[in-house]
């Protein structure tokens, strides 16, 4: 059966936990328990995914191998407040609210305890995300090893630093949100040449996906496929040179600095 994982908070990111591992092995259906003091939600968390429930996170978390922390950043301070009460010498924690610093969440837990911090994104919901993580103070390869098996029910999984969480944030964090609206002015630039809307959206979804695929799998450069598709005086060339008029690339850069620097300024904000 394996670890007894339990995940506080059933919003998004907690339930695509949930609907990940189940996914790997609907067998640890028996395995999981789901916290939330919303008993509505808790009701159909079980109805929908089998899983055990509980609404307090002392008894939930007395018998767990592993805790997934899928809480608002503001929420958390008082939850691990009560989880400090029964916390398990051997158990893991892996926090993926927004912006809280390990040390912050080792200064609730005993001493010794296994913290690791984690930043997914949103197509984690679809088990597409990538997820970056980083160990605490207390964490070994092993335990790195055993928080990567339960994350990578949301898609990929990379190891980074804690300092490096903030240059993830900024990128793969938000980077969605990039794509989400360079997709949508693909689509609008369609209409406005005059493609239908659902030809247009098509259209632009299918290229994003397809040049990021092929990215992927030919670990090629991706200059090196840009210059493939970009002939002498065509019409690939006279789009690039369009958008690097309107200096896209910079704003690219720009946008990861920005949201970079405010995960920074928060996860300040945040230090206990």
């Amino acid at each position: 059966m394996g670890e007894r994982v339990v995940i506080i908070g059933t919003g998004v990111m907690g339930c695509a936990v949930i609907k990940g591992l189940l996914a790997q092995d609907p067998s640890r259906a028996a395995a999981i328990v789901a916290v939330d003091i919303d008993h509505k939600k808790l009701a159909e968390v079980q109805r929908q995914f089998g899983v055990g429930i509980s609404s307090s996170t002392v008894e939930a978390v007395a018998g767990a191998d592993l805790v997934v922390l899928a809480v608002k950043p503001w929420q958390v301070s008082a939850v691990l407040t009560d989880l400090a009460k029964a916390w398990p010498r051997h158990c893991l924690l892996v926090s993926i609210a927004a912006g809280v610093r390990i040390a912050s969440l080792e200064a609730f837990l005993p001493d010794g305890a296994l913290v690791v911090r984690a930043m997914p994104n949103t197509p984690a919901t679809i088990g597409a995300g990538i997820t970056a993580l980083a160990g605490g103070s207390n964490v070994q390869p092993s335990h790195l090893d055993r928080a990567k098996a339960v994350l990578s029910s949301l898609g990929e999984v990379v190891t980074v630093s804690e300092a490096e969480l903030d240059a993830v944030t900024g990128l793969s964090g938000s980077g969605p949100a990039y794509v989400y609206l360079f997709i949508e002015a693909l689509i609008d630039a369609g209409v406005r040449e005059g493609l239908a809307r659902p030809v247009a959206r098509q259209l632009a979804v299918e290229t994003v996906l397809g040049a990021a695929k092929l990215v992927k799998e030919s670990e090629a450069h991706p200059a090196i496929l840009k210059d493939a598709v970009t002939t002498p005086g065509g019409t690939t060339i006279a789009g690039l040179a369009a958008l690097e008029q309107g200096g896209f690339r910079g704003l690219i850069f720009n946008a990861v600095r920005q949201a970079t620097q405010v995960s920074r300024a928060l996860g300040k904000g945040g230090e206990k």
